[in-house]
């Protein structure tokens, strides 16, 4: 069975968050209504904390930590690929299947997306419909709308250089 060694609840302007690590990176950050378990500190979670108190100031575009999400090798191709999809901006999940090799993928990239254990740091939430249309969201559509809409008014700082 999969255990996370660090656990940290982390405060952010969209309620609250739970960082996990394991001694390879961060394997989790995920939405959540009251902490699952007891914190157990590691600088790394620290870190994370720090970067993610930045993007929320709008001082960090890009995030530098070490990633240990578990995962299909599917799943792992589009994770990867949503790290690409850059700060204030948006695509379809058509351009991720086409992005991974697998054109024809759009459902599987929609489920592996729905699945990204990573959210704000591998950035899901900037994949909408062909449509335009906002599509799903694991923390709810409001914070996707929010995640977008801060990202757009911070989108200045991207110009000047960034993190």
């Amino acid at each position: 069975m999969y255990v996370d060694h660090f656990i940290s609840p982390c405060e952010s302007p969209l309620g609250l968050l739970e960082i996990r690590a394991d001694d390879q990176g961060i394997t989790h950050l995920l939405f959540v209504d009251a902490p699952t378990q007891p914190p157990h500190p590691h600088p790394l979670l620290e870190r994370c904390k720090a970067q993610l108190g930045e993007y929320f100031e709008g001082q960090r575009l890009h995030f530098d930590l070490p990633l240990s999400p578990a995962g299909t090798d599917f799943q792992q191709r589009v994770w990867m690929r949503l790290r690409d999809v850059p700060y204030g901006e948006t695509c379809s999940y058509a351009t991720i299947s086409a992005g991974i090799g697998c054109p024809k993928s759009h459902r599987a990239v929609g489920a592996a997306n729905g699945r990204n254990p990573l959210a704000i740091i591998v950035p899901c939430h900037r994949v909408i419909g062909s449509n335009g249309q906002l599509t799903g969201y694991a923390g709810g559509i409001a914070r996707k709308q929010w995640l977008l809409a801060h990202e757009r008014a911070h989108r200045d700082f991207a110009l000047q250089g960034d993190k």
